[in-house]
């Protein structure tokens, strides 16, 4: 129809789904999520009258949930697993930080040393030797034979 935006489905945390809903989508009962949200396992958004709004990851979870479930882990099992995936995701996600940090570190250190390098070289291209006493007052003298 002319004139109407087009539809763009929901993001991923957008929390539009009520209850029933994300009960069908997620092959459970809806007493199941409420259990689930007092356990402390899903935590669905509200609207400002109270009702519960499931978004698509909280689906997702559910489902994830169901498998473990169905496939005989208990509850506080499955707690445990969705506890470390998280933190594997968390730790996956901190390494990458720390990656993209060296490889800055990495880069910089590299340019520093290229313009030290450049210091040190003198207009005919001669490198100068860098040396340093042990103590800070002490005084090296370089002398350099003419040509």
């Amino acid at each position: 129809m002319p004139g109407r935006p087009p539809f763009e489905p929901p993001s991923p945390e957008a929390a539009v789904y009520v209850i029933s809903v994300a009960a069908e989508l997620s092959g459970l009962h809806p007493q199941t999520l409420r259990t689930y949200e007092r356990m402390g396992l899903i935590t669905p958004g509200r609207t400002g009258g109270g009702g519960r709004r499931y978004s698509h990851q909280d689906i997702e979870l559910l489902r994830e949930i169901s498998d473990l479930t169905s496939s005989g882990i208990g509850i506080e099992g499955v707690r445990r697993i969705l506890e470390l995936e998280h933190r594997v995701l968390a730790l996956a996600q901190r390494n990458e930080e720390l990656q993209a940090e060296l490889a800055a570190t990495r880069e910089a250190l590299r340019q520093a040393a290229q313009a030290a390098q450049a210091r040190r070289t003198d207009g005919a291209g001669n490198k100068l030797p860098v040396l340093r006493g042990p103590d800070p007052g002490q005084s090296v003298v370089v002398w350099r034979r003419g040509r």
